[in-house]
């Protein structure tokens, strides 16, 4: 006591010494969990990253089954263009500043847009793929289509809503 009285007079304050503090570890459960989710987002990327190159396969196709070729046809106008997938990308990216949730079911949606023109999956397979939560789905999906990236044309026989995107003005 008579320390902290003479530190007080001679300094004006008086602190306790400060002590190293181990940095605490991780439970080895939440390693596992960090583990586990780096594997599945690695597996996701995989899935888009096949998607995207079964679409650009699909407009190769497309494209030689009529007969087209990039610049041999005058230029149409791009609000009739069929969108490619990284077309939709970059014009959404360009126009929104989104989380990870919704870029998580954009991410799965736009091949599907982009080679079929519409997209009419369920709420639990987009559950399924993007490991968000039904609801979350849901939300990410009217966060879209408030934003103006995609729209409901209609129902699926199962009773699941039909987007298609939706082209801006040129």
């Amino acid at each position: 006591m008579s320390r902290v009285i003479a530190t007080v007079q001679r300094e004006g304050s008086y602190a306790l010494e400060v002590s190293e503090v181990s940095r605490p570890t991780p439970p080895s459960e939440l390693m596992d969990a960090i583990v586990r989710l780096e594997t599945r987002t690695e597996r996701f990327h995989t899935e888009v990253l096949d998607s995207l190159h079964r679409s650009e396969q699909a407009w190769s196709q497309i494209l030689d089954a009529l007969g087209c070729r990039p610049g041999a046809e005058p230029e149409a106008d791009k609000r009739e263009l069929r969108l490619r997938t990284e077309d939709l990308f970059a014009q959404w990216k360009a126009r929104l500043s989104i989380t990870e949730d919704v870029w998580a079911v954009a991410v799965y949606i736009l091949p599907t847009l982009a080679e079929a023109g519409q997209v009419g999956h369920s709420l639990e397979t987009l559950s399924a793929k993007t490991g968000l939560t039904r609801q979350r789905v849901h939300e990410c999906l009217r966060f879209l289509q408030k934003h103006r990236c995609i729209r409901q044309s209609g129902m699926t026989d199962s009773g699941n809503p039909v987007y298609v995107a939706e082209i801006p003005p040129a």
